[in-house]
């Protein structure tokens, strides 16, 4: 468990699912220059910032390349953890090929399972959520394929001119990314994420869950004391979750508080 101390008048944000570079360059620019307004706005009272996965919508190191372009969001990453502010990263399923670069470039630890963590007295859960509960089968047969050393290693054979142009043309075919029932409430029954929830509290209390992966930004009780959160996106939302010390809420950067 990550013990986190909030030193007083700071706050810890969480956002998740940028999906930059999607569906073209051109298009995700305006989305990534409101995101680094939004890390720029958060700068003075952040103590700790949390990014709950997909930040891109695609993300493979080669042994000696990365992916070309987010030199904005990357480069306001660095400012942020350079000035001490601590960033924890949790690999998406479309970033799930990360490897070490934000470790020793932005100095900012990667994650690839949930992450139980203490402050203030309250435990939180938290995670991208992909493959987590009864449902997303398809999912979790796909992320088996795409995490096995085998397939990385066939696929790092590709040049990166090939190889990034071909994962980014399957990537915004997701459906994450263009259909419509992944930004739409199925109720809480048939949200699998909340079932997981629930689950994991039959074991163990959590004050709060956080995730994202759904798209839809959702605050939903979860047993007696607990909330699940889910952070929504960067894509029509905008939202984001930020903890004072003794609450969590959700917000967007729009309008304010939701």
């Amino acid at each position: 468990m990550l013990q986190l101390p909030l030193p007083p008048h700071k706050k810890i944000y969480f956002a998740s699912d940028n999906h930059l570079g999607a569906p073209t360059a051109l298009e995700s620019k305006p989305r990534e220059a409101k995101f680094v307004q939004w890390l720029d706005s958060i700068k003075a009272d952040a103590g700790a910032i949390f990014l709950l996965g997909d930040l891109f919508d695609f993300w493979f190191e080669y042994k000696k390349v990365v992916p070309k372009g987010f030199v904005r969001t990357l480069g306001k990453l660095a400012e942020l953890r350079d000035s001490g502010i601590p960033i924890y990263f949790f690999v998406g399923n479309h970033d799930l090929w990360m490897d070490d670069y934000f470790q020793t470039e932005l100095n900012i630890p990667v994650y690839r399972r949930p992450l139980e963590v203490e402050c203030n007295g309250k435990r939180f859960l938290i995670g991208h959520g992909d493959g987590l509960g009864p449902g997303d089968k398809g999912y979790k047969r796909m992320k088996k394929v795409f995490t096995n050393p085998f397939c990385k290693w066939l696929f790092r054979w590709l040049h990166p001119d090939i190889g990034v142009r071909l994962a980014q043309y399957l990537s915004v075919k997701n459906k994450l990314i263009s259909g419509a029932e992944d930004v739409r409430f199925l109720g809480e029954d048939s949200e699998w994420l909340v079932q997981y929830c629930k689950r994991k509290l039959e074991t163990q209390h959590y004050d709060y869950f956080l995730f994202g992966h759904r798209h839809l930004p959702m605050t939903i009780k979860v047993g007696e004391g607990s909330t699940y959160i889910n952070t929504g996106d960067w894509i029509h939302y905008f939202t984001y979750a930020v903890f004072d010390g003794e609450e969590l809420k959700l917000l967007d950067f729009k309008d304010g508080e939701l």
